[in-house]
């Protein structure tokens, strides 16, 4: 895996992480009723992680050259819950998080 992958790979499973905390601390203030700690330090996090996320999304698909679908799906899977985490399995199996063929370049002809 390429550094710019690894980057990814991390800020994804971070993004996924301030989700999974924003969604207790949602059910702790609006089911249970119990604190709405939850919701006002995960949301704090989750707006910087999503933040991140997408940046580092539009970094790495430049670095390592992903088509324009893939940059999309990357992007994009930040806005429903948890979708980072199998998309950053996906683009790992495709070999998406891994640095690209160099080009060959031609000769001169001496």
């Amino acid at each position: 895996m390429s550094p710019a992958g690894r980057v990814f790979a991390v800020v994804a499973f971070l993004e996924a992480a301030t989700w999974a905390g924003l969604l207790l601390g949602m059910y702790l203030k609006y089911v249970s009723g119990t604190t709405d700690v939850g919701v006002w330090l995960f949301g704090r996090l989750h707006g910087a992680a999503f933040l991140l996320y997408v940046a580092v999304a539009v970094v790495a698909g430049a670095r390592l050259r992903w088509p324009l679908w893939a940059l999309l799906v990357a992007v994009l899977a930040a806005i429903p819950p948890l979708l980072t985490l199998p998309v950053e399995y996906v683009f790992r199996r495709k070999g998406l998080l891994s640095a690209p063929p160099l080009r060959a370049t031609p000769q001169a002809a001496k």
